[in-house]
């Protein structure tokens, strides 16, 4: 999802510079029809746009970004979760009870047995992993795309003007800053799907009064479940699953940059008077669509491996990613690794969408507040 945003966001920042760009040159076509003014007229006003596109383009940027992902992820959270139990059904179930599974019977199931809250479940470590996550990946987005090795292998001292490689720094900049920020906060994101991906099971308990039976959870919120897994499993059971995350976030980020790219310049060259933000808005919904659809297999065996010895279970999958992918296909077939794609499906549109409204909202909000930044 991370990616999908940035990418829509991004790109239809880039979309509504390039209107005000093309009004500016208007302007200035206009301007020189008609008797020149002095020299010094017309510098002030070029600070001060620029001091100005300054002020709204690192602290308050991030902020905005930050706090619309977080909305959007809290608004979509009950499909989230959703997907999250799908994908994980088959490890320690009847694989034959799975054949038809149906949103509506889980949503009921959730609603009945866990109550209304639970739609929500994990739901706060998401927003505490979408800030600092927001932060890295901006921070080392704009430190890798001025590094001097990653400009000599693409060639940028040699063609600075050149579009391609500018697209090619975009591009690998965005994966590296993508892969070194799932890595610092991927415990948050392993906790995030352990409690998700847990409901409360019946516990018997026997005393003078007789035997009584309780529910029970077996992680009881964020710091009780790094506790937990620090001392069941050792420290790096919080990076269970950590391979496949980092293998994910560059084929994501490139189908997302690319079809996006694609179909906004598809779109601008038929219709090149429709509004930015509608145009930002669909190409970053087909975009998320099909980055989901070529990614969700990776996902779902990340989601899984991160369940791997959760609660004191067994193993499920001793042999690694690619030993993964192929016990799911043996037992489930390739349906199996799509378990789940169709609440993923459902909540790409909204996300996007409201993500991308919080973000423009955030933006002009924080554009009228004063900053020494």
């Amino acid at each position: 999802m991370e990616a999908r945003v940035g990418v829509v966001v991004e790109g239809g920042q880039r979309a509504l510079n390039t209107a005000h760009s093309s009004v500016v040159d208007a302007s200035a076509r206009k301007f020189l029809q008609q008797p020149q003014q002095p020299q010094h007229n017309l510098s002030v006003p070029k600070r001060s746009l620029n001091q100005h596109q300054a002020q709204i383009g690192t602290v308050q940027q991030l902020l905005a970004g930050g706090i619309a992902g977080a909305f959007s992820k809290t608004c979509t959270a009950p499909l989230a979760r959703l997907t999250i139990l799908f994908q994980v059904q088959g490890m320690h179930s009847d694989l034959a009870a799975l054949s038809k599974p149906s949103i509506l019977r889980e949503a009921s199931r959730i609603a009945n047995e866990e109550g209304f809250r639970a739609f929500w479940k994990g739901n706060l470590v998401t927003i505490a992993h979408r800030l600092p996550y927001s932060s890295v990946n901006f921070y080392c987005y704009e430190h890798y795309k001025n590094v001097s090795f990653l400009q000599s292998v693409l060639g940028l001292d040699n063609h600075r003007e050149s579009a391609s490689v500018n697209l090619g720094v975009h591009f690998v900049g965005g994966g590296l800053a993508g892969m070194t920020a799932a890595s610092a906060t991927y415990p948050l994101d392993l906790v995030r799907t352990r409690l998700a991906a847990q409901f409360k099971i019946s516990v018997l308990n026997s005393n003078s009064f007789g035997t009584l039976q309780r529910q029970a959870i077996y992680y009881k919120g964020i710091w009780h479940s790094f506790q937990t897994i620090c001392r069941e499993e050792g420290f790096l059971g919080l990076y269970k699953g950590l391979g496949a995350t980092l293998l994910g976030v560059g084929p994501s980020i490139a189908i997302s940059f690319s079809v996006y790219e694609s179909l906004r310049s598809f779109w601008q060259s038929y219709r090149p008077n429709d509004p930015t933000v509608m145009v930002s808005l669909a190409c970053g919904s087909l975009s998320g669509i099909a980055s989901s659809t070529a990614t969700f297999p990776i996902d779902l065996v990340r989601r899984r491996m991160q369940l791997e010895g959760a609660g004191g279970r067994a193993r499920v999958y001793n042999n690694g990613l690619l030993g993964t992918f192929r016990y799911i296909i043996q037992s489930e077939g390739l349906r199996g690794l799509y378990r789940g794609i169709l609440p993923e499906y459902y909540k790409v549109v909204p996300g996007v969408g409201i993500v991308f409204m919080t973000y423009e909202t955030l933006k002009m909000l924080l554009s009228s507040v004063p900053t020494s930044f």
